[in-house]
């Protein structure tokens, strides 16, 4: 299932900014400590690596690594 992988594959991205690097796939960008500043980073990462341009708010309603990995896939299809 690409979807689980591609969840793993953000966790380990936000990993490179937030909680020491243990992230797991349902884990709340707020409560890792996110912030406007990590966010954006993260969305320019995800541009950069897959492509897709999310928008701010729905990288902040998504919340989760596995929320933004189904962002991703739609973004894909819709290409």
């Amino acid at each position: 299932m690409e979807s689980v992988s591609l969840a793993q594959d953000i966790a380990e991205l936000w990993g490179e900014f937030l909680a020491d690097g243990k992230v797991g796939v349902e884990d709340d960008f707020f409560v890792l400590g996110g912030n406007s500043l990590t966010g954006i980073k993260i969305i320019e990462r995800v541009a950069q690596d897959y492509g897709v341009q999310l928008s701010v708010r729905d990288f902040y309603l998504a919340q989760t690594p596995a929320r933004v990995a189904e962002l991703i896939e739609q973004g894909r299809a819709a290409a």
